[in-house]
């Protein structure tokens, strides 16, 4: 019996949330839990998400939820573990992308993982008036601490680079602590939390409109992803479907925030080997489809286009012919980019071989987008487990297996091609009908799936009779792949990280809720 199997069987015993859609989601006891934890050690199940609640019948007990998918076929599944005290079985000491988030639990609801090596604080910073904010907090003085960051050991003698968390430039903030032998790294450590936002206890209560706004705010520019998968959840709770021009007008949005996304870290990661020019005229051709998007759905960055139940804004005659022009011009001007990156050596020189992340620590770390794709991990939730209306369609998800800088760029210009002709054919085949779907008030559990530019993002919905929010849990690509970027420049120079850093564009924002 294969350990897909295995998992299922041992699953299929324990009651369903019978309310929890589209995937089933299991209540089980301690010792399946843990069961699930070894049979995630030998396995190829993708670990996608942990977080915590109260339990409904008991505010002062609690549960954790494990969300999992096997990575041979779109099953997914959720885990429900009710705790009778304040402890759980790890998972990151099979499955390392949960460290963060179990360190984001305790920190929130006082909650510890039983076996984790690193229960430091992640999002308390001690400036917090009440420990553990999501739990019954208590209030307590506010008294900064200092962050014990990891020590390193070498037989060199070694210094230490403090970075952050304040910049130089207009970006969020994130402090990297560097050790390193000269100019070789040989660690790094990063720590976010900086822009905490509460948006786990801001959404509680909130009508899904509302809860709709905060969650295409978690990242800003990944808006149209967040409120596209918020938006598939909450449907997802209410057993609706959006209408079908609905669907189709969001994938037109997703593919243009992704077009230019990748247009602007192409240009970037070109700019941080000292080639700005590059830069300049990759930002020249995001501004056009940023401006497309204005006139196409009202707004540059598309936010709050999308809302539960369909989309807040029609695409006219006028819109249509502006994201016609823009294709043209981006398709033209992008051809003229890509074929000057592979006639410059000096670009190549400082790109091929560089920040190089291995296949095997992608899957540990249960990372996807760019990064997982660079080094050979076919991931894409459009695919697996897919969604409407990208099932309907077959296009490519480019791969490149070295997991350089220069791989991450080849995915990034293979996928700006691949959006290029995606945003064509939603358009052309864009179906006529109603823009919304009212969604019922009434109890339900939803989560869903959608391919950011960065990677998927999950989110996960409960709503009370009334249809407002009881919890929301919305996790970002980037909280599997900061850890991805410390292991990257291990053995690079640290002028190197420049390159390394941008060619993740990790999300700060999203990695602090």
């Amino acid at each position: 019996m294969t350990e897909t199997n295995q998992l299922l069987r041992l699953l299929k015993e324990f009651p369903l949330a019978e309310t929890h859609r589209p995937w089933a989601r299991r209540i089980v006891d301690f010792e399946a839990w843990q069961g699930a934890i070894d049979l995630l050690a030998v396995s190829d199940w993708d670990f996608l998400g942990l977080w915590a609640e109260p339990q409904a019948s008991d505010k002062e007990k609690f549960q954790v939820h494990m969300a999992l998918r096997d990575g041979e076929n779109t099953t997914v599944v959720v885990i429900t573990l009710p705790l009778e005290g304040l402890s759980y079985p790890a998972v990151s000491g099979v499955r390392p992308g949960a460290l963060r988030l179990e360190r984001s639990i305790a920190d929130l609801f006082g909650l510890v993982a039983l076996g984790a090596e690193d229960m430091r604080p992640w999002l308390d910073h001690g400036r917090w008036p009440v420990n553990h904010p999501l739990s019954e907090a208590e209030p307590r003085e506010i008294v900064p601490f200092e962050y014990d960051f990891l020590k390193a050991e070498s037989a060199e003698a070694l210094h230490q680079i403090p970075v952050g968390p304040v910049h130089a430039g207009i970006i969020e903030p994130g402090h990297f602590r560097f050790h390193a032998n000269g100019e070789a790294v040989v660690r790094l450590e990063t720590r976010l939390g900086y822009v905490h936002k509460g948006i786990e206890a801001l959404m509680q209560g909130k009508t899904l409109l509302e809860a709709s706004k905060l969650v295409g705010r978690v990242s800003g520019d990944s808006t149209v992803a967040y409120a596209y998968a918020f938006a598939r959840a909450c449907e997802a709770a209410c057993d609706v479907e959006a209408p079908p021009r609905a669907v189709w007008l969001r994938a037109v949005m997703a593919e243009m925030e992704r077009l230019a996304n990748h247009l602007g870290d192409f240009g970037a990661v070109c700019n941080d080997a000292a080639y700005g020019i590059m830069l300049a005229h990759a930002m020249t051709l995001k501004e056009k489809v940023l401006r497309a998007a204005h006139k196409a759905f009202g707004h540059r960055l598309m936010m709050d286009c999308i809302i539960p139940g369909g989309v807040a804004h029609d695409l006219g005659k006028e819109g249509m012919a502006q994201i016609k022009a823009m294709q043209r011009e981006v398709r033209r001007g992008f051809e003229r980019l890509a074929q000057l990156y592979d006639d410059t050596p000096s670009l190549l020189d400082r790109t091929v071989g560089t920040g190089v992340t291995m296949a095997s620590l992608a899957h540990r770390f249960g990372t996807g987008g760019v990064i997982a794709r660079a080094s050979g991990r076919s991931i894409d939730a459009r695919r697996n487990p897919g969604y409407a209306p990208y099932d309907e369609l077959d296009f490519d998800v480019p791969l490149e297996i070295d997991g350089d800088v220069h791989c991450r760029l080849m995915v990034r210009v293979a996928e700006i091609r691949e959006s290029l002709a995606l945003i064509e054919r939603f358009t052309d085949g864009l179906p006529s009908g109603p823009l919304t779907r009212p969604l019922p008030a009434q109890e339900g559990e939803g989560m869903a799936l959608v391919e950011g530019f960065r990677g998927e993002i999950l989110v996960w919905v409960r709503i009370d009779g009334s249809g407002r929010i009881l919890r929301c849990f919305p996790r970002d690509p980037s909280w599997f792949q900061w850890p991805l970027l410390e292991a990257c420049i291990d053995g690079n120079i640290v002028a190197d990280f420049p390159l390394c850093n941008k060619s993740f564009n990790c999300s700060y924002s999203g990695s602090d809720l």
